[in-house]
């Protein structure tokens, strides 16, 4: 542990460490935008499209000066772009065929040329292949300085232009009749992907530099719905990622940066496709567990009620075997469901297998009626719906129907007595 906290208040990791971090929050906060715009694979094209410009640019001057390099990739990378829109456009070409074919020419292209300047024999061609996989700890201090810059351009261009942003990223019709300059804020939009991409291929490499660009995002996703929320928890995991991805090359030098901010990037986002609050995978189970009991609650209670409203007493005693012969349960399940009904005050249990509803079991059964008869009369009255054909329907909407949308109804169909079958609406008083 000391000596953790030692290697860690070294200043060049500290530097080379917020400096990553920093661009990484760049890159998860505009990554936002193309994974609404759904252009996942526009990240891989720039991101694997970069590496030819690093290539020329570094052949053309023969120094590995990294504003340079970058200059050349960020080159490379709109070009890239400008032929996925062009080859797009003609008929026979779909949008994914273009990115898959610029993608593979690019990458081809940069890995070839790479292969060229390393068998050259060239003195300054030293540490070129950390382009593709990344390399933190190969930065240095001018280096951290251009993709802090990098990064401060693109948070500040993003929160100058979020709201264009976020209009285009959900409906582009609507900004065109806005009076948006559609063209131009995607063109700038993509200018800021491609310079996401390029400021952290050094630290991260253009294999994987796009999934610092789009993973945070979708795993931001399953937290929230709102723009807002959703840009500030991608930064957040981004610089996380980017963080720890850095400690592990700091820490183990043979192992490249790239494949652990991918790896940490995926663990966080693969929690947050399990536990995320409403639509993780083990909170939709929990939600649609406690659904499926609160149909059967209510389903018995309707059930209950229904046969002490046939006896003329809504507080009847009912036997409970005979009460499970008319559910869709085995006994023992059936009788599960009764006790946790005991347990929430539903009903209570008398002497030879005889059980009541309470008041409280008595009104919420009551609603159920209320909600499944109200609803059979809204479909034969408005919807012309034989009543033989309201039923099935009504038993599925009777358990979402709302206080308000009850009261709805009731207005609506002038307070009605009885359903479409005769069977009388129970109002609350009767209670």
């Amino acid at each position: 542990m000391i000596e953790f906290l030692s290697f860690l208040k070294d200043p060049n990791l500290q530097y080379v460490l917020w400096g990553c971090i920093l661009l990484s929050f760049s890159a998860g906060l505009i990554g936002c935008f193309a994974y609404l715009q759904k252009k996942a694979l526009i990240g891989d094209a720039i991101s694997h499209s970069v590496l030819p410009g690093v290539a020329i640019a570094f052949m053309l001057i023969e120094i590995k000066s990294l504003p340079v390099l970058l200059t050349g990739a960020f080159i490379s990378g709109i070009i890239s772009q400008y032929l996925v829109v062009k080859l797009s456009e003609h008929p026979k070409i779909s949008k994914d065929t273009a990115i898959g074919f610029v993608l593979t020419f690019f990458f081809g292209i940069g890995i070839v040329l790479l292969t060229y300047i390393q068998q050259s024999g060239h003195a300054g061609q030293s540490g070129l292949e950390d382009f593709i996989f990344g390399k933190a700890a190969t930065l240095v201090q001018k280096d951290i300085n251009l993709f802090i810059g990098l990064s401060v351009i693109i948070i500040i261009v993003v929160l100058l232009m979020k709201k264009e942003f976020t209009i285009i990223s959900f409906d582009e019709d609507f900004a065109h009749t806005s009076g948006m300059n559609v063209s131009m804020i995607n063109k700038i939009m993509t200018g800021l992907y491609v310079m996401a991409i390029v400021s952290g291929i050094q630290a991260v490499g253009v294999v994987l530099m796009s999934a610092l660009v789009i993973t945070p995002a979708a795993a931001g996703r399953f937290w929230t719905n709102n723009i807002n929320k959703l840009l500030i928890i991608s930064s957040l995991i981004a610089g996380l990622g980017g963080g720890i991805g850095v400690l592990i090359s700091y820490s183990a030098p043979q192992m490249p940066t790239g494949p652990w901010v991918v790896v940490v990037l995926s663990v966080i986002a693969l929690i947050s496709f399990l536990i995320a609050p409403q639509t993780g995978i083990i909170s939709k189970w929990f939600n649609q567990r406690k659904n499926k009991q609160k149909i059967h609650n209510e389903n018995i209670l309707k059930l209950l009620y229904k046969i002490c409203e046939k006896k003329g007493n809504i507080q009847c005693s009912i036997d409970k075997y005979e009460a499970a012969k008319r559910y869709s349960l085995s006994n023992k399940e059936f009788f599960n469901k009764l006790n946790k009904l005991y347990k929430n005050n539903y009903l209570e249990y008398l002497i030879n297998n005889q059980i009541q509803l309470t008041k409280k079991g008595v009104e919420e059964g009551q609603r159920i009626v209320r909600l499944h008869r109200l609803w059979e009369a809204y479909l034969a009255t408005y919807l012309n719906i034989a009543p033989d054909h309201v039923h099935d329907d009504a038993e599925a909407i009777e358990h979402v129907l709302t206080p308000e949308l009850e009261a709805k109804l009731d207005k609506l169909l002038d307070y009605p007595e009885a359903d479409p079958h005769e069977a009388k609406i129970p109002r609350k008083k009767n209670i």
